[in-house]
């Protein structure tokens, strides 16, 4: 039997048929949803995938059954498409098949002359273009008429108009099939995340016509604002229009009284009334708000078509939990309804998808959000524009730690170079700012301060647009949406709270950033990088001088003047922490980014010192590495340096015993970062051990700490479990052990990465979404041989794929006990944590059931 054979092959839809999503798709399934509700929905009947695949294929269906499906719908019917998946499009709706010179005549009695002819016009020329494929030039004019439109059908194709509905049927039916698999049409819902042989369904549907005498047209209706999520009726009302097809006296009607001019309501109050009745009950019963298609003729509604209304993200958010709110859907269903990432559009300004843009390069999205300001190319000049009230946007090849400052001043940051775990990225996630990096299609002069970009030339102090959502830089000042921070975003997270079985923490460097993650709700403080305090002002001159210090005690008398500050930090960051844990990194990049490195800042650093020029610059030149990422930093300069370590363990500890006065006891987790050795851990744990011992005496308060280790480096999660047994915690610093993992580095792999995920190279970025394969491989065996060692012992990820969906998955089945992410990132992260966590309760439910059956 083949597939138009099948005597499922079209069925009409009725209460009782047998609809499924897979075979007829959901427009299909959602037609007979609407016919069980008792809605006023036209005959309709579905011809299911396989019998489109063997229309696609040549075959040529039955004319005597299509015949019987147009008689049935009283001549003229509709075809629409029905893919598995609403998002997935399909090819246009074809309105009035059938007609033909006989069914024109009758329509002229019934209709009058001026519709009939409108509507045998609408189709002779949607025929002529989408079925026949004819030039569309020929047929875009509606002043030809009717009868212009048939002779220049016959020209083209050298026969008459086909009068033979089930011809004409069989022809629109063969061209959907077939465009559904042409090759434009595959790859754009590809795009959407369709598989390569994704099923398409159609529908033929019984024409409500929308042409004639009395209130006719066609509409739409929807009970939510598609922008805000509000309650508030939407939608439009075309009098005497049907597609193409438009009648003398065609008008758009508002649905709702207006001041502005007719409405639907006014002219036809009982279909108002009932259309509001039919939203509401679709509402109810479909579980969704619903956009309503519906036509009048002489006052008669029908219901064509229902869709899910489309919304923006904050809409989303405010449509599933008055859902929730409202008994329709379970508060685990809201959950699941919304997109992680659709979050980081209510957290900041984004730039109105309904104005204009004037793009002139694109980069990588690094992190949301959009800001406008004058263009600088310095921290100095950020930081001049900010002490002038004036908001600007840092313009770099790429930033450095002492950019920083610069950073906290602008509105937002752009950089030629870079990728998603590059600085600029990171830090800008970390504080909220909107930023893209790696757009190589600007070229900057920071001598003569200027940025070429889309042929344009801009100087400093033009205005752009930085649209770190979507990765587009705009030329002047765009118009911008406002965060919705609302009380509808609250809940959801509230909810989604109420499930997670992963805790949250938040990256925070200083007391602005703690603050964030305890407005996001974040379950404490998972990597405090303390580096990133010494680039203030008044501590970079203490910096410099211990580096140029030669003896132990000389650098101990520098980082005696840094003591207090330190302190300061943490105390003030246990403080706004209230008892959360904080998890605080000792110090970790290499000591030459905190010397300069052109010749006039060298000038003033030998000033400050009452040094030599040469002997700074010796110093300097000494300090340089081949690879500094891969030399003296982390644990490498604890152990070779250990006065560093020291001064921040006693200011840990003595910030502690001052927070714990004004609050709940405080247990620090202090990280030793680029550990690669367990002797390396015994070292560092000896020396913090003494100085908690020295702080005890001298203070008379106990102090304890739990200790932990930054796994960054694939040989400490190969050694974790020698390693745990001088370890509380564990922690995965998942960008660093991306980049020594794959040997890339992260601020430079942004130049080639698209090339070799557009080429099958790698599935993702893996400095965006964490590589399970590899680098998540190096986590599972990490994990595990630490735990067979300590099974107690805490593990976390901290690295910025903790606050990305599909990585947060992984760690939540891989046994993560927490993941710790920028501060921003927090919101995305619970909502992410709280579905990966339903999914497997789903999963222990079914297999809990398949046990018992």
């Amino acid at each position: 039997m083949t597939a138009l054979n099948d005597p499922d092959a079209i069925v009409e839809i009725t209460p009782s048929a047998g609809i499924q999503v897979p075979r007829y798709g959901w427009r299909a399934k959602c037609l007979q949803r609407l016919v069980r509700m008792g809605l006023p929905v036209p005959l309709s009947f579905a011809i299911s995938a396989d019998a489109v695949r063997a229309i696609a294929a040549g075959q040529t269906p039955d004319p005597r059954q299509l015949a019987a499906v147009i008689e049935r719908a009283d001549g003229l019917v509709s075809i629409r498409p029905s893919a598995a998946n609403p998002a997935w499009g399909g090819p246009g709706t074809v309105l009035n098949v059938g007609i033909n010179d006989a069914c024109h005549a009758r329509l002229v009695e019934t209709r009058g002359q001026a519709a009939a002819d409108a509507l045998y016009l609408g189709f002779v020329q949607s025929f002529a273009i989408h079925v026949a494929r004819l030039d569309a030039e020929a047929f875009s004019d509606n002043e030809v008429g009717l009868a212009g439109a048939l002779r220049a059908y016959e020209d083209e194709t050298d026969e008459e108009f086909p009068q033979d509905p089930a011809r004409q049927l069989a022809e629109v039916l063969r061209s959907m099939a077939r465009a559904w698999d042409g090759p434009t049409a595959r790859l754009l819902r590809q795009a959407k995340g369709a598989p390569t042989h994704a099923p398409l369904g159609l529908i033929v549907q019984t024409m409500a016509l929308a042409i004639g005498p009395g209130v006719t047209g066609s509409g739409s209706i929807q009970l939510a604002d598609s922008s805000t999520g509000m309650p508030r009726i939407t939608g439009r009302f075309r009098g005497q229009s049907q597609g193409r097809a438009k009648a003398e006296g065609a008008e758009t009607l508002y649905l709702t009284r207006d001041p502005r001019g007719p409405s639907l309501e006014e002219a036809a109050p009982e279909v108002f009334a009932d259309l509001i009745r039919y939203g509401v009950a679709a509402r109810e019963r479909l579980r969704e708000e619903m956009l309503v298609e519906f036509v009048v003729s002489d006052s008669k509604l029908s219901i064509i078509d229902a869709v899910r209304v489309p919304r923006s993200s904050r809409a989303a958010v405010r449509i599933a939990v008055a859902l929730a709110r409202d008994g329709i859907i379970p508060t685990e269903e809201a959950v699941m309804r919304i997109e992680p990432r659709a979050l980081s559009d209510l957290l900041h300004y984004q730039v109105d998808p309904d104005a204009p843009r004037d793009l002139i390069a694109k980069g990588i999205n690094a992190s949301p959000g959009a800001a406008t300001g004058q263009i600088v190319f310095s921290a100095a000049a950020a930081q001049a524009a900010e002490a002038r009230g004036e908001r600007c946007v840092l313009v770099r090849r790429e930033t450095v730690p002492e950019d920083i400052r610069g950073m906290h001043a602008a509105t937002a940051v752009l950089t030629e170079r870079g990728g998603m775990t590059s600085h600029a990225a990171v830090i800008a996630r970390g504080i909220g700012l909107p930023c893209i990096v790696g757009a190589s299609g600007i070229s900057i002069d920071t001598r003569a301060r200027t940025m070429l970009a889309g042929g344009r030339m801009f100087h400093e102090g033009e205005q752009i647009t930085i649209d770190g959502t979507t990765g587009e830089i705009l030329a002047g000042e765009a118009a911008m949406l406002e965060p919705a921070l609302d009380e509808s975003f609250t809940q959801l997270l509230d909810w989604a709270d109420a499930h997670c079985r992963i805790r949250i923490r938040a990256n925070a460097d200083t007391p602005e950033d703690a603050r964030t993650a305890r407005m996001f709700n974040a379950q404490g403080i998972g990597l405090c990088r303390t580096e990133h305090m010494f680039f203030d002002d008044q501590r970079l001159p203490a910096m410099r001088e211990m580096i140029f210090a030669d003896k132990p005690g000389d650098r101990r008398l520098s980082l005696e003047r840094l003591l207090p500050m330190q302190r300061s930090d943490f105390a003030a960051l246990f403080e706004i922490m209230a008892g959360l844990p904080v998890t605080i990194r000792l110090f970790d990049p290499p000591l030459h980014e905190f010397l300069p490195h052109d010749r006039e800042g060298m000038r003033e650093l030998a000033e400050s010192l009452d040094l030599p020029l040469s002997d700074v610059t010796r110093r300097v030149e000494a300090l340089s590495e081949f690879n500094p990422m891969l030399g003296m930093r982390g644990v490498r300069l604890g152990i070779t340096v250990p006065e560093i370590y020291d001064m921040q363990a006693r200011a840990i500890f003595e910030a502690t015993i001052q927070a714990s006065k004004n609050g709940e006891a405080v247990v620090p987790e202090i990280m030793i970062p680029l550990v690669s050795a367990r002797r390396e851990v015994e070292l560092v744990k000896n020396r913090i051990d003494a100085v908690a011992a020295a702080v005890r005496n001298e203070t008379r308060k106990d102090v304890t700490y739990r200790l932990g280790v930054m796994v960054e480096t694939p040989r400490a999660a190969l050694r974790a479990g020698d390693i745990a047994e001088h370890a509380a915690f564990l922690s995965f610093g998942t960008n660093d052990l991306t980049q020594m993992t794959y040997g890339l580095s992260r601020d430079d792999a942004g130049r080639f990465m698209s090339a070799y995920v557009g080429q099958g190279v790698y599935g993702e970025d893996p400095f965006h979404i964490l590589d399970r394969e590899g680098v998540g491989e190096l986590v599972a065996i990490g994990t595990e041989r630490a735990r067979s060692r300590a099974p107690g012992i805490t593990i976390s990820v901290c690295g910025e794929h903790g606050g990305n969906p599909e990585s947060i998955a992984f760690c939540l089945r891989a046994g993560v006990n927490y993941v710790s992410c920028s501060p921003f990132r927090v919101p995305v992260a619970r909502l992410a944590a709280a579905q990966e966590s339903i999914l497997m309760s789903r999963e222990d439910a079914e297999s809990a059931a398949n046990r018992e059956s």
